[in-house]
């Protein structure tokens, strides 16, 4: 644990001179390649609080920029999945995780994006997007379900950097668990009352 915990702090360290050099593009593109093809866990994260604690005013600019460059990876994995990604996903994982998998995306359409994208490593995110993309969500709905997730993780993380600078990142990294189950509940909640309004709208 200590090996993989001193290999992140260095990739981190390497990056991060890149990333503050570059600015606001910079945390897009690190977050662009974490959601499409490369997997960076957790380094967008920490990214985003160490440019945010340098450059405290800026952390609007730094949580929109992430979440952008996160949405335009994450689309980019999603139009490969709708051009073939079924294929894939059969030659990689069980026919009936696949079959439930397609099954559940289909019936919740875009709280199996939102909730996934709020939730830390080792949440299986980019399959949700893969999925999102062969069960053909959407664009719109898919880009707007992944904007919701990413938005209120990164903006998030960028402001309560922000709010409270140093003791903010001890925080951060010892309950993002809880705080993306806990938006992630009520994400889900607030589906579930506005499912049983519309319901009982129809009805009555």
């Amino acid at each position: 644990m200590d090996r993989l915990r001193d290999i992140f702090d260095r990739v981190v360290a390497w990056i991060e001179p890149i990333a503050e050099q570059m600015g606001a593009p910079g945390l897009a593109l690190v977050a662009f390649v974490d959601s499409s093809f490369i997997s960076l866990p957790q380094v967008t994260d920490a990214l985003v609080v160490a440019l945010t604690l340098k450059h405290p005013s800026r952390w609007v600019v730094h949580g929109l920029a992430t979440t952008l460059g996160s949405m335009a990876g994450c689309f980019a994995l999603y139009a490969v999945a709708r051009k073939g990604g079924e294929t894939f996903l059969r030659r990689k994982f069980k026919e009936r995780h696949i079959d439930s998998g397609l099954a559940l995306v289909q019936k919740h359409g875009w709280l199996t994006v939102t909730v996934p994208a709020l939730m830390p490593p080792p949440t299986p995110f980019k399959l949700f997007v893969l999925l999102a993309g062969v069960a053909e969500i959407r664009p719109l709905t898919f880009l707007g379900a992944v904007a919701l997730g990413r938005g209120f993780r990164y903006g998030g993380e960028a402001y309560l950097t922000y709010r409270y600078g140093e003791q903010a990142t001890q925080f951060i990294g010892n309950n993002l668990g809880m705080l993306s189950m806990t938006l992630a509940g009520a994400i889900v909640a607030g589906a579930a009352l506005m499912f049983l309004w519309r319901r009982r709208r129809a009805t009555a």
